[in-house]
């Protein structure tokens, strides 16, 4: 008997062992020709164009605001689900241990559950004040988010209060039911396999990282008004939930190390420690959202990448020319992809350029799923001044003498469109 259950197991770790040999090779040669370069140059680019250090800063102090009120409502929430009365201790138990450092976070939860009790004894104009608060921390990340994927036109403020409120109501609920599994895998393991705790605990925190993981594909899935495929929401998902636990691992290390904090604010060091986490966490889950919106064009291979002066000029007369071609050649328009794609850009280059010539109706989009956008002007007749006005230098009292020394109010369009070949 022990010698069938020792072959058995001999040929089910063989068969993992060709499992693994067949599957590695895929992984490391899709991981060798991941551009990785280009790719932390994209996210050291957009973290200093698109402002994130301040951006990270503006959601700390909104969540160092909103923390109570997010405590609060997660508590009523559990308490008027009987079945759950008793998950309050355990989710406590997963504040310390998952979200923030461990040096803290015993503190940081005793201050919440202080707060929320204090919250507790207020009446239904200070229960409305605190819902109000705890939205306007869901709503700040919704439009820092979109700001990422250059969102236009921005989902109803009735839709996005809708969706956040379901989050904020069936959020505590999902992570009730998720913590009454564990606790349950944890006292059956205590009772039956209680001779590999630590593989029961390696399990439950591979567990505890990928509902992290869900959870962070879900906010780079839905939370932009733009489509993002499931595939992208989870590599920057990957990055954000490695960043953070990594990072979580960081910071305790320096506290341990280099206990400063400490011997300078003494029992107030909590709150910067946690000013600086919460900070440090909102990079990294804003550099995952980079990164879920340009990995389509990383994947692509996208060749051109400029932050020069003049560069949104140049895009849009690029733009022009592929739409002013398709018209000569009989074609109903062009697509954002297929620009982006003759052009060799990322789409979401495009979206400055695109938003000056709509404004100045030179460019129309169909109302059609694909989002054709088609050319409204005549190139012949269309004066260029205006685009150099939106894109490059304005008209005013202090460069009239250099426009008309230049000659650029009489320039036509037509004249400075580049010649396409293809």
């Amino acid at each position: 008997m022990i010698a069938a259950m020792t072959t058995h197991e001999r040929a089910r770790q063989h068969g993992r062992l060709h499992f693994i040999e067949s599957w590695l090779p895929g992984l490391l040669q899709s991981l060798g020709h991941f551009p990785w370069r280009i790719t932390a140059l994209t996210l050291r680019q957009r973290f200093r164009d698109d402002r994130l250090g301040i951006t990270a800063g503006s959601l700390t102090f909104t969540t160092t605001i909103s923390l109570v009120p997010l405590f609060t409502v997660g508590l009523a929430i559990f308490s008027a689900f009987p079945m759950f009365g008793r998950m309050q201790a355990q989710l406590q138990q997963w504040l310390i241990q998952s979200l923030i450092p461990d040096q803290i976070a015993r503190q940081v939860s005793n201050y919440l559950l202080q707060f929320s009790q204090q919250a507790g004894k207020m009446g239904w104009a200070g229960a409305v004040f605190l819902l109000v608060t705890a939205l306007t921390l869901v709503l700040t990340i919704d439009r820092k988010l979109n700001d990422i994927w250059r969102v236009r036109q921005p989902r109803s403020l009735a839709q996005r209060v809708l969706i956040y409120w379901a989050v904020l109501t069936l959020g505590p609920l999902l992570l009730g039911a998720s913590l009454s599994l564990s606790s349950y895998a944890v006292s059956a393991s205590r009772g039956w396999v209680s001779a590999v705790p630590g593989g029961v605990k390696l399990a439950l925190d591979a567990v505890e990282f990928l509902l992290g993981l869900a959870g962070m594909a879900a906010l780079y899935r839905f939370v932009p008004n733009a489509p993002v495929r499931w595939a992208h929401a989870f590599a920057g998902a990957l990055l954000a939930a490695a960043g953070i636990e990594l990072g979580k691992r960081v910071l305790g290390w320096y506290l341990v190390q280099v206990p400063t904090y400490s011997a300078v604010y003494g029992a107030f060091a909590t709150v910067p420690i946690l000013l600086i986490w919460l900070y440090t966490g909102w990079v990294i889950v804003l550099l995952g959202a980079v990164l879920t919106a340009y990995l389509p064009s990383l994947v692509g291979g996208i060749a051109r990448r400029s932050d020069a002066p003049g560069w949104d000029l140049q895009l849009a007369l690029e733009l022009l020319a592929c739409l002013h071609q398709a018209r000569s050649e009989g074609r109903r328009g062009c697509s954002l992809e297929s620009i982006a794609q003759q052009l060799r850009v990322d789409p979401l280059q495009l979206e400055p350029p695109l938003e000056a010539l709509e404004a100045l109706d030179w460019i129309g989009r169909l109302s059609e799923e694909d989002g054709r956008h088609v050319l409204l002007v005549d190139p012949a007749a269309t004066p260029l001044a205006p685009l150099l006005q939106a894109l490059c230098l304005p008209l005013a009292d202090g460069t009239q003498a250099l426009w008309q020394a230049s000659g650029w109010p009489r320039l036509k369009l037509a004249e400075v469109l580049p010649q396409r070949t293809h």
